[in-house]
């Protein structure tokens, strides 16, 4: 039995012109598999099936150009990027693909029939053997391409069996059926399942469904699940030093993709650098835009020297994207591509396609043996130090400061006989670090990027870090988000608290390690807690 669900509608009113619907263009994000979500943009007419209770239902296409709807594609393709299925617009390989493993998404200005909503389903369709399709309601949706790619996902994911990801208080009262998530910028995160329409990190989730607090859904299981017939895509890259794949560099750089599949997967590359000099890497998730819109995967690289030591990990927490910028001799290594959660999203489905670009800069004579900075939050000041053992001599060392993790700034030059320097920032919040050093021979080298977060003086803590029972105590100056998560990323419990003591409760926790993460206006930060 098929269950009805629909989308929020978030535009009530519709726009009053309609432009001509451009042609689609043919786009397939996996040509090989036999499971297939096709979106419909170019209109139809639907007989036969559940919707049609009052005869056929005629579908116009939506007013969208070729641009628009490639967007969609791309943004729709990366939510679903890690599995075993083909998003296309191409309707000879929907109708190629076995009866029970396709879905039609209608993407269209016809809503009147149905009312205003931004898009409905009947979950479990994809496997019912009986073409029902789904629909969004595009001009519902302002026809704006993130609301569009958004809703096209999410009602896909009802076909597929999914249920809203929703949101309840410590007492296990619910607050909305479609949880909206938490914080803002590249690292916004809400679940697809949820609202998705105001964050730019929108993934998977596995957390409660609107029938009860300790009534879970792990979405990926669901998807990957017998019923669909598909899991995940085949490993493209090795997850260990001895099946690493090669990268090798030509004319000194190497530019390599790969696919994030699960959350247990790691892609391992190795490589050779000829000679010693700076070595520099971008490591960027699949995006459709500045700020990394659109992307699923929160990159870390970790770099290992050829005795299989790590080196340096390399994650900046307001970004989805990772740089490594260092100096190395010259030798074989290995980098470490995973994905992992930040302070607003779980790692649990940091999962989809990136792309890496390797530039190797020889240097000549320079031979710098040892280059690392450190940091500490110590109270309020920010303490570092860092190593440098060179055989040149420096002229001018300077400590450059980022507040997105991009644009660094000298923050003061230091006395080239000095190793470490400590201030108190004016504001909290994350900054991230970099030591620049100028040596007598001309060249300039960076160290490592360090982050050190500041959290503001006024926030929730718990009252106490061990707990005997279902519930933990928090006390808080004032309301403020919260979520509770295992160490698999799996949410326990959300909610807000109000200002006071606050109990939490949540149902048939197991033993172990448990991470709650505040929200306030401006900052978050999170805690640790041991459950017996």
């Amino acid at each position: 039995m098929k269950t009805l669900l629909k989308t929020l509608a978030i535009v009530l009113t519709i726009a009053s012109a309609v432009n001509a619907s451009a042609q689609p263009p043919a786009m397939s994000s996996y040509p090989q598999a036999d499971a297939v979500i096709f979106l419909d943009f170019d209109g139809h007419t639907v007989e036969g099936t559940a919707w049609n209770y009052n005869g056929p239902i005629v579908c116009a296409p939506p007013a969208l150009t070729q641009s628009k709807m490639k967007e969609i594609f791309n943004r729709v393709a990366e939510d679903y990027r890690p599995f075993n299925i083909n998003i296309t617009t191409d309707s000879a390989k929907f109708l190629a693909a076995p009866v029970d493993q396709r879905i039609r998404v209608i993407l269209t200005v016809s809503s009147s029939w149905y009312g205003s909503a931004g898009g409905v389903a009947f979950v479990n369709s994809f496997s019912s053997g009986d073409d029902t399709p789904c629909f969004i309601f595009t001009t519902l949706l302002s026809n704006n391409v993130k609301y569009i790619s958004e809703a096209t996902s999410h009602e896909a994911g009802h076909t597929l069996g999914l249920y809203h990801q929703s949101a309840y208080d410590s007492d296990c009262n619910k607050l909305t059926d479609y949880y909206q998530g938490t914080g803002s910028g590249e690292i916004g995160w809400a679940p697809i399942m949820g609202v998705g329409y105001y964050r730019n990190f929108t993934l998977w989730n596995n957390g409660p469904n609107p029938y009860g607090c300790t009534s879970m859904q792990s979405d990926l299981d669901v998807i990957t699940s017998a019923t669909n017939g598909f899991g995940y895509r085949d490993d493209d890259h090795g997850n260990s030093f001895t099946s690493a794949s090669l990268a090798s560099l030509s004319n000194n750089q190497f530019n390599i993709t790969g696919v994030i599949e699960k959350n247990t997967d790691s892609d391992w590359f190795r490589f050779t650098l000829p000679a010693n000099g700076r070595f520099q890497l971008e490591a960027t998730p699949y995006n459709v835009g500045t700020g990394n819109a659109g992307s699923n995967l929160d990159l870390q690289v970790t770099l290992y020297n050829a005795s299989e030591q790590v080196l340096n990990v390399y994650n900046p927490g307001t970004l989805l994207s990772s740089v490594v910028d260092t100096i190395l001799t010259a030798g074989s290594y290995y980098a470490r591509i995973e994905g992992k959660g930040n302070a607003f999203a779980p790692s649990y489905a940091s999962l989809g396609s990136y792309s890496l670009l390797a530039t190797s800069s020889p240097g000549a004579v320079l031979a710098v043996h040892q280059l690392e900075l450190r940091g500490l939050l110590n109270g309020l000041q920010h303490e570092l130090s860092w190593t440098l053992e060179a055989d040149e001599v420096v002229i001018e060392q300077s400590l450059q400061v980022a507040r997105d993790g991009r644009n660094f700034e000298t923050l003061v030059n230091v006395p080239v006989e000095e190793q470490s320097y400590s201030y108190r920032p004016e504001i909290a919040g994350t900054a991230q670090y970099r030591l620049k050093v100028i040596f007598e021979n001309g060249r300039q080298y960076y160290t490592n990027v360090v982050s050190i977060r500041q959290d503001p003086a006024i926030r929730p803590s718990l009252i106490g870090t061990i707990t005997y029972t279902n519930a933990v105590m928090v006390t808080s100056p004032g309301v403020f988000a919260y979520s509770i998560h295992d160490l698999s990323g799996r949410t326990i419990a959300n909610g807000h608290l109000r200002n006071g003591v606050n109990q939490i409760k949540f149902q048939n926790i197991s033993p172990g390690i448990y991470l709650i993460r505040y929200q306030g206006k401006n900052a978050y930060w999170s805690e640790k807690f041991l459950a017996h």
